[in-house]
C-alpha cells in the first residue's frame, strides 16, 4: 500500500480506504442477535482482507443503518493501534442532537473516541447554516475534539461547489479552528469540484473522494465502450489514475461489500509513479470520443454559467441533466444515466433538483427565459428533450432508501 500525508491532521493515509456502506446487513438499525452470522462473518473478512492490503482507514456514518453497530463487533477483536477509524454524522438544526447522535455512534463502534469525525452531508445552504453557525453543529464537534472523543474534524458533501467552498474556507483553519479534512465527489467523468480541491489543499486540509467507483460511472459494470477507450487498463484503474495523478488527493473509498472487491483497486498501485503518462493517451481517446458522438470534448461543457437548479423552471437541475446525457451518447453510460436521472426528485438533498417527467411538460419558453444571456440555451432546450427520450424509465433511490 501507499500512503499519503492527509493535511495538517499528518496521518499517513492509505491511498484507498475501506467504506462500510456496502456490507452491512440492513440499511435500518437493528440488535445485534438479528445480524445473521454469515453477514457478520463476511464483513469481518471484508475488514480483513483491508488490513492485509493496508488499509488501514475504516470509514462508516451513522445513516448507514447496521453498519456502526457491525464494525464495532468487527473491532474488537482488531488492535486499534495504527488504525483510522472514521464515523460521520448529519447535521442537525438542534445540536444537541447531532451530539446525541455521536455519542450513539461511539457506542455501537465500541469505542471511547474516533479519529476522524466528518458532519456528514453539508448538501444544501440549510445545512451549512446549521453546521456553521455560532453554536451549530461544528461548534459541538470542535468541542468533541477538544475532549478527546474524535482527533480530527471534516465534512463530507454532495452540494453545489459554491457551499462546498464556504465550507472549506470556514474558520482560520491554520489555527485549528476550521475543518481539518473535506469528504467530496471528484473522479474523471466530474471533475466540477476541481476547485474545492485546490483550496482545501491550499488551506492544507485532508482530501478523501467519495464513491469514485460507483457514482464515477458504475465502473465495475462498464459499458463495452468505456472498456475498449480504457484500454490497456480497465476503467476503474484509469479513474483510480486519473484521481491518484494529483496530489491534492489523499485517499479514494472503496465501498467493498465482499472481500475480492479491493482486488481491481490494487492494480493501481504499480502505476502510480506513472500515472499521468499511462493516463494521457487514455484521456485523448475519450476526449475525442466524446467529441464525435457530442460536438463536446468535455461531458460537462454546459456547466459554465449554468443557472442552479433552484433559479430554473420547475428547479430542473439541467447541468446535471445534460452531463448525463453526454455520459450516456458519448461514452455509452447509459445505465449509469437512466439510474442517475431517475434518482433526481427523488433522493432529496443528496442529488438536488429535479427532472422532466415527460417531453410535454417541459416549457421552451420559460427555460429560454430563465437561461437569460446563457450562449446556447437554444441547444439547452434540444438537449434537454434528448435526455428524457434516451434517460427516462426508471425512478432510482439511494442504497438508504431501498434502491
Amino acid at each position: 500500500m501507499q500512503y499519503r500525508r492527509f493535511g495538517r491532521t499528518e496521518l499517513a493515509m492509505p491511498v484507498f480506504s475501506c467504506g462500510s456502506m456496502r456490507y452491512q446487513f440492513r440499511w435500518q438499525d437493528l440488535p445485534e442477535r438479528d445480524i445473521p452470522k454469515a453477514n457478520q462473518e463476511n464483513l469481518e473478512r471484508t475488514v480483513a482482507r483491508a488490513l492485509e492490503l493496508g488499509i488501514n482507514h475504516i470509514e462508516t456514518a451513522r445513516g448507514y443503518g447496521s453498519s456502526e453497530r457491525q464494525l464495532g463487533r468487527a473491532l474488537q477483536a482488531l488492535n486499534r493501534d495504527g488504525l483510522i477509524v472514521q464515523t460521520k454524522i448529519e447535521p442537525n438544526a438542534d445540536p444537541k442532537l447531532f451530539e446525541q447522535e455521536f455519542h450513539d455512534s461511539l457506542a455501537r463502534l465500541r469505542l471511547d473516541h474516533v479519529d476522524l469525525l466528518a458532519i456528514h452531508g453539508i448538501n444544501n445552504q440549510q445545512r451549512v447554516d446549521w453546521t456553521l453557525r455560532d453554536g451549530g453543529c461544528f461548534a459541538v464537534a470542535q468541542r468533541l475534539r477538544e475532549q478527546g472523543k474524535a482527533r480530527f474534524v471534516g465534512f463530507s458533501t454532495h452540494a453545489p461547489l459554491e457551499q462546498i467552498l464556504q465550507c472549506v474556507r470556514f474558520g482560520e483553519p491554520r489555527t485549528g479552528l476550521g475543518f481539518d479534512y473535506v469528504n467530496l465527489h471528484f473522479y474523471y467523468v466530474m471533475q466540477r469540484n476541481w476547485a474545492a480541491i485546490a483550496e482545501a489543499r491550499a488551506r492544507d486540509m485532508g482530501v478523501f473522494i467519495i464513491s469514485p467507483t460507483d457514482k464515477g460511472g458504475r465502473l465495475y459494470a462498464p459499458p463495452e465502450k468505456l472498456v475498449r477507450l480504457c484500454a490497456p487498463l480497465s476503467p476503474i484503474v484509469f479513474n483510480d489514475l486519473f484521481c491518484l495523478s494529483h496530489p491534492e488527493i489523499a485517499t479514494l473509498s472503496i465501498g467493498a461489500a465482499r472481500p475480492s472487491d479491493f482486488d481491481e483497486h490494487m492494480k493501481t498501485l504499480a502505476l502510480l509513479e506513472r500515472a499521468r503518462e499511462e493516463c494521457e493517451p487514455i484521456d485523448q481517446r475519450l476526449r475525442e470520443a466524446m467529441r464525435l458522438a457530442t460536438g463536446y470534448a468535455d461531458p460537462e461543457h454546459f456547466l459554465p454559467g449554468m443557472p442552479e437548479f433552484d433559479r430554473l423552471p420547475k428547479r430542473y437541475n439541467l447541468a446535471t441533466i445534460l452531463w448525463l446525457l453526454n455520459l450516456a451518447e458519448g461514452w455509452d453510460l447509459v445505465e449509469f444515466g437512466r439510474w442517475r436521472f431517475g434518482m433526481l426528485d427523488n433522493a432529496d438533498h443528496w442529488f438536488a433538483g429535479n427532472r422532466p417527467r415527460s417531453l410535454s411538460e417541459i416549457d421552451d419558453a420559460a427555460l429560454l427565459d430563465a437561461l437569460g444571456g446563457y450562449p446556447e440555451k437554444e441547444a439547452i432546450v434540444k438537449r434537454l428533450r434528448r435526455a428524457v427520450e434516451l434517460l427516462s424509465g426508471q425512478d432510482s433511490r439511494r442504497l438508504s432508501q431501498g434502491g
